[in-house]
């Protein structure tokens, strides 16, 4: 038994393979495995915790720690391979979770789907710090995640509605007016151009606190009419708020408000919002390395969608397929998708319905960035390809020019300027490369986005891996670390 509480007792224990196959392929030591535990849990405030090599070597050994320690483990190596690394695929056992707090198969219905979102909401401005659930929130993957979200396309069964119940004395009866539901619909457009302009850490936590005030508003009588719109703002800023945790690295926590924005999308019955939603997921799913799964969510939006999901929202679904492709390593499906994400966004231009808010920052030049990265992507797992790369300069180059005068998208002009950069390594351009990286620092120093920041180093890195000795990769490294160091992410 341990003297701290950390790990249980496990008889005729064995290795733990499974542990130790990843924590030989990180490159760790187990004194600096042990001091990764300990930082990450004083993030979380479970300052009890007081992990040393010995310990790790009993882990490894085959003993099972307790509680935050798996949820822990299956972050800091999700974080160090890039891709979900489960509790599960660690050899360590999980705790009974209730599912308000962990897990995505959650129940279909209006009821549960506003306290679950209030929930997690209030949980989230109580603890807003990184992994603030952490004990509680595990990223799901594979099957566990795409069979819940297949039940977004089943029928919600035809019930009478329940009348609400009289409302205390002194209380009158809540029925928003039309003017205070646009009200709320105007603030989440506001939400979203900040997000656009300043990134996801500036502004994640003023989102949340309004999904939560939402959430108090669907819990009080409503007209069928307004509790639908109340819905349909519920998804819109729990998909937001999802964005946001992804932007600055919380993933668990984003792949949570993604699965309770497509329950709200589901009560409010809009389908083209709920396929949103899920390319929102898919893009997440492409980032953690598992573009299986990334595909197999576009094609649930896809279908779900098929029949009302406007021009512009189909071409960004065939951008995210191709994306997915790409990264799967099938050229010719990758290349049929990107040609229906141009030939669908021309229809686009020609369709002169009104559009959803969510939607508009499709515009030509994020088109020409997604296919762009495809192609980016498709050189990558082709060993570096050239020719991919050079299908991928072009429309690089259209994507970067839109940005620069955009100034309401300044986190995608900075993504797109280090796809350029890398596009240049590929193409053995060090030294524009490194031209294009000074300028996304520059960007990045004024968006509070850990993607954009992750992003840039991983690409000084490759620089300095492959171009080390060259003067402008060395000026490039410096720059770096005086105007872009390691801080904390802001949530």
């Amino acid at each position: 038994m341990s003297g701290n509480g950390e790990s249980g007792t496990n008889a005729d224990k064995r290795p733990n393979e499974l542990l130790g196959s990843w924590f030989v392929r990180s490159g760790w030591s187990k004194g600096e495995l042990a001091r990764q535990v300990n930082r990450r849990a004083r993030q979380l405030g479970a300052n009890h915790i007081s992990t040393d090599t010995s310990r790790v070597r009993r882990w490894l050994d085959g003993e099972n720690p307790r509680e935050p320690i798996p949820r822990i483990l299956s972050e800091l190596f999700s974080e160090r391979f890039g891709c979900v690394v489960s509790v599960e695929d660690l050899g360590l056992r999980t705790a009974h979770q209730s599912p308000s707090v962990s897990g995505i198969d959650l129940p279909w219905t209006g009821p549960q789907t506003v306290a679950l979102i209030s929930e997690f909401s209030r949980s989230d401005l109580m603890l807003a710090r990184r992994g603030f659930l952490g004990t509680s929130l595990a990223l799901s993957a594979g099957p566990t995640l795409i069979e819940p979200m297949q039940r977004w396309l089943v029928p919600s069964p035809a019930a009478p509605r329940e009348q609400p119940e009289p409302a205390p004395s002194g209380r009158g009866r809540s029925r928003l007016s039309r003017p205070e539901l646009d009200l709320l619909e105007t603030t989440t457009v506001m939400f979203r151009r900040w997000d656009a302009q300043c990134g996801g850490g500036l502004r994640r936590k003023a989102v949340v606190g309004q999904l939560h005030e939402v959430t108090d508003l669907l819990q009080e009588p409503q007209s069928e009419a307004a509790a639908k719109c109340l819905f349909k703002v519920a998804a819109e800023l729990a998909e937001l708020a999802g964005w946001m945790s992804y932007d600055v690295g919380l993933q668990p926590t984003a792949q949570k408000y993604f699965v309770l924005a497509l329950h709200a999308a589901k009560e409010a019955g809009d389908k083209p919002l709920g396929s949103y939603i899920l390319s929102s997921m898919s893009r997440q799913m492409i980032h953690l390395g598992r573009p299986d799964d990334a595909l197999e969510l576009i094609h649930l939006a896809q279908y779900g969608s098929r029949d009302c999901a406007t021009p512009r929202t189909q071409a960004m679904l065939y951008a995210m397929e191709a994306r997915a492709y790409a990264n799967m390593g099938q050229p010719g499906k990758c290349k049929r998708a990107v040609r229906m994400a141009e030939d669908t966004f021309a229809d686009a231009l020609e369709f002169d319905e009104p559009e959803p808010d969510w939607i508009r920052f499709f515009s030509e030049a994020e088109l020409h960035a997604e296919n762009s990265h495809s192609y980016r992507d498709l050189a990558y797992v082709a060993g570096r390809s050239p020719s991919y790369a050079s299908l991928a300069e072009p429309l690089m180059r259209k994507a970067v020019d839109g940005f620069s005068e955009d100034p309401e998208h300044q986190r995608s002009y900075a993504l797109n300027l280090i796809g350029m950069a890398t596009v240049h390594l590929l193409q053995r351009e060090p030294e524009q490369s490194a031209v294009l990286a000074r300028r996304a620092m520059e960007i990045a120093r004024k968006v509070r986005s850990e993607r954009v920041n992750t992003r840039i180093r991983k690409t000084v890195d490759t620089a300095v891996r492959d171009f080390g000795d060259l003067a402008e990769v060395v000026e490039l490294t410096d720059h770096l670390s005086t105007h872009l160091p390691e801080t904390a992410e802001a949530v």
